[in-house]
């Protein structure tokens, strides 16, 4: 790169070079990093509640899904349909 710099022009190594000079240093202070807090317990669930666990919504009512066929589909007119 620096040989297809014009005359007079700075070289990318002197360049560099400058530019780490004028980097200040950074001191290494000593840093403390607390502890954790410990993780939340949950509540148990509710006794009666046979299987579920803690997977549990009060006041819900679960209800099956009707299984209902697909309403009827309006489909576009063919060429002889058009002009009959």
């Amino acid at each position: 790169i620096e040989a297809k710099l014009p005359e007079g022009a700075p070289k990318v190594s002197t360049t560099l070079t400058d530019i780490a000079g004028k980097i200040p240093a950074i001191p290494d202070f000593p840093m403390e990093i607390p502890d954790l807090p410990a993780v939340p317990e949950l509540p148990e669930a509710p006794a009666g509640l046979g299987g579920l666990g803690r997977r549990f919504v009060t006041g819900v009512e679960v209800e099956p899904v009707v299984a209902r066929r697909p309403a009827a589909i309006a489909r576009k007119p063919l060429g002889a349909e058009i002009l009959s």
